[in-house]
Parts: C-alpha cells; structure tokens; sequence
C-alpha cells in the first residue's frame, strides 16, 4: 500500500524594508503555506516528508532510485529553477543531474505526481514557474500557457466537480468553496477533467506510462485557498484521495 509522500516547495523568505522618516531598516521573516497540506494527510495515515524551498536545490533526491521511496511527489509553488540550478552549476559552472528528468522518469516507471497551483507553479506569475514545455509538463494532465496564467479572483470563485464518481471524489459531499485565485491551463489529451472553474479546468488526472499524474489548479493554503476551504470537511478528503489514487493506495 502507498503511504509516503513528499511535499517540494511552500516556503518562502519576505525582507520588509522599514522606513521611519530619516531612518530605515530591514527585516527578514520566513513563512511556509504546507502545513495545512501536511495535517490533512498525517491525519489520514499518510507519512509524509518535506523540502522546503530554500533547501530543494540541494535536498531534493538525484536519483530515480531515491525517489522511488514516496508513492506520490507534491510539486507546490516551487520553480522549475530552483530544481534546475544545483548550486555547483549556478555557482561553479559544473554539470548536475537534471531533476526534471528524473521526475518525470519516476512517474513514468509507476510514481506519482502531482501539482498545485501557485505564483511559482504551471506558469505562474510573470511566467516565471518555467514549467510549460519541460518534460514534467508532458507528465501533467494539462498544459500550460506561455504568458503569466494567474486568474485572480478577490471575490471568491466557486468550482464545480463534474466528476463525482471518480475514485478521487469518493467521500466528498457538497458544493466546492470558494477560491480567489487560480492557474489557467488547458486539458491535456487522454486526462480526465474532475473539476471545473469558470470555463478552466480545476481538478485534472491522468495516467503516464506505469504511473498516474494529477492537477489541482488553485492553491493547497493561503491566499487563493482561503481558511474556509482549508476548513472544509472535503479538504482533507479530496486531498488524501488524490495522494491514494495517484500513488496506487487503498486500491484506488
């Protein structure tokens, strides 16, 4: 039975600049958005591992082999550079293990994968999350755009599941709540759609090769996915279904 998932990303450093007429000076907060994620998933009975982002160059596994220790890999408003560019190539000009390849090797051999929206994610904002047009993009049941694909919504967006007997539904009772924000992407061939926002895809899932691959187009914690989703009875369901059926567990 899969059980064992790795969260990649969530973190984040904030520098405030304080400027007091005359004087100013600098502080450095450091914040995280996985914990909501982390909980929900411990709380189902799934073990589960964390790099944060600040670390991912560095910590994240180099090899298949290393990866195959989680079921399920949660890609979450973290930058494809940031796996890209170990610190022996961006500092010494040396060559490095492309960890694209190996995620997407991973899935391709059984693994599963899934990824959440964010600014650093899909394409992001100002098309910095380079995602589009790599080989983990391939392994995603959407495609991504070439410009910033934010859709900011302050007022609340509500999506609609379309899929309710999908094995990732299962136990998931009544409306969606609301959301402010989310990626915009288009479904890949062959994916299945579980949920709509607007005219956009919310929740999609496909299989690759020996492994299955998932979506979810909004945020896992604040700001698009505000308390009163991360409170919702149906998050910790949805959320601990997607890792079972993308990790093969539970016999979903």
């Amino acid at each position: 039975m899969g059980n064992r998932i790795l969260i990649v990303g969530e973190t984040w450093f904030t520098t405030a600049t304080h400027t007091k007429g005359f004087d100013s000076f600098t502080t450095t907060t450091f914040g995280e958005g996985y914990s909501y994620l982390k909980a929900a998933l411990e709380g189902s009975g799934f073990e589960v591992d964390v790099i944060e982002n600040h670390v991912a160059p560095t910590h994240f596994p180099d090899s298949v082999a290393a990866l195959k220790k989680y079921d399920t890999v949660i890609l979450s408003d973290i930058g494809a550079n940031t796996l890209l560019l170990h610190p022996n190539t961006w500092l010494k000009a040396q060559s490095s293990v492309n960890k694209l390849d190996i995620i997407a090797d991973y899935v391709k051999g059984g693994g599963g994968l899934i990824m959440v929206g964010g600014y650093l994610t899909f394409t992001g904002i100002e098309a910095k999350g380079c995602w589009k047009d790599t080989v983990v993009e391939a392994c995603l049941p959407v495609r991504l755009m070439a410009t910033d694909d934010r859709r900011e919504h302050p007022e609340g967006i509500v999506g609609a599941v379309t899929r309710p007997d999908h094995p990732v539904m299962q136990g998931v009772t009544g409306p969606l709540p609301a959301v402010l924000g989310y990626n915009r992407v288009t479904l890949a061939d062959g994916a299945e759609l579980i949920a709509t926002i607007g005219n956009d895809p919310l929740l999609a899932v496909a299989e690759v090769g020996a492994g299955r691959s998932a979506a979810f187009m909004s945020d896992c914690s604040p700001h698009w996915c505000p308390v009163d989703f991360v409170n919702w009875p149906g998050y910790r369901t949805m959320w601990s279904n997607l890792c079972a059926w993308t990790g093969r567990a539970r016999g979903l």
